[in-house]
């Protein structure tokens, strides 16, 4: 059994976010019919979108280094 959970992020899907400020939360619902909700308490929303902009610029680097090929 995986202890993973993974969700397939595409273009096209809705992707929304609230603030919870009596909770001192960001809510993020990816999908319609069957939304995920993360829940990011706000002391995390920095290292959220450092580990995101990191995965973005080795992605970038990658798709360089395959054109050199």
């Amino acid at each position: 059994m995986r202890d993973v959970v993974q969700v397939h992020i595409t273009a096209d899907l809705p992707i929304r976010s609230r603030a919870l400020p009596f909770a001192d939360r960001v809510e993020i619902r990816l999908g319609k019919a069957f939304p995920v909700a993360l829940i990011v308490d706000s002391a995390a929303l920095g290292q959220l979108g450092d580990a995101i902009a990191e995965g973005r610029t080795e992605l970038e680097q990658a798709k360089q280094q395959e054109g050199r090929g």
